[in-house]
């Protein structure tokens, strides 16, 4: 590697690490280390949690004795799997929490009247906090600027990290 690569490399990885810790999605482990099992109380393990669109909800247990359905509010209610969402079966289950709205999770096999269920409410994104600077020069009647979404951040971050380590001859 030449000298002159150092720095861009130092720069880079300080980067990544920045975007990383901006972007990054917490896995919420149902149950915690008690995992997905009856007789457990799950509406407090919920309440104990913050979600947000990005995360992931996962489920940890026995495949041969449970499983997981994401149910409406009357299944969730009535502990029936009639018109699911989507079910799971493999005893580690990761779900991305798609979209802010207020999910409904069940064990189809009739624990959920054990317990075995579990709601949560996913919240959209917080918007990025503005930097000082931007602070300082923007109007209090002017708009705050909105990043796109986290795809679309991530990009823009490669491309900035392309630019910086290859220089702009590659374009």
């Amino acid at each position: 590697m030449h000298a002159s690569h150092s720095p861009h490399l130092a720069f880079s990885f300080l980067i990544l690490a920045a975007a990383a810790a901006v972007v990054s999605a917490t896995d919420h482990i149902v149950g915690a280390n008690r995992g997905w099992n009856p007789g457990i109380n799950y509406t407090l393990w919920a309440n104990n949690h913050t979600f947000f669109v990005g995360d992931f909800i996962s489920f940890r247990y026995q495949k041969i004795q449970y499983n997981v359905f994401e149910v409406n509010q009357s299944g969730y209610g009535n502990c029936t799997t009639e018109g699911a969402f989507g079910n799971w079966s493999s005893g580690k289950d990761f779900i991305l929490l798609k979209e802010a709205k207020r999910y409904y999770f069940i064990c189809g096999n009739g624990q959920c009247y054990n317990g075995m269920k579990v709601t949560i409410l996913v919240h959209p994104l917080p918007p990025p906090p503005s930097s000082p600077l931007a602070a300082k020069h923007s109007s209090p009647s002017s708009a705050p600027a909105r990043l796109g979404s986290w795809p679309t951040r991530i990009q823009a971050l490669l491309v900035s990290l392309a630019l910086i380590w290859f220089g702009s001859e590659w374009i």
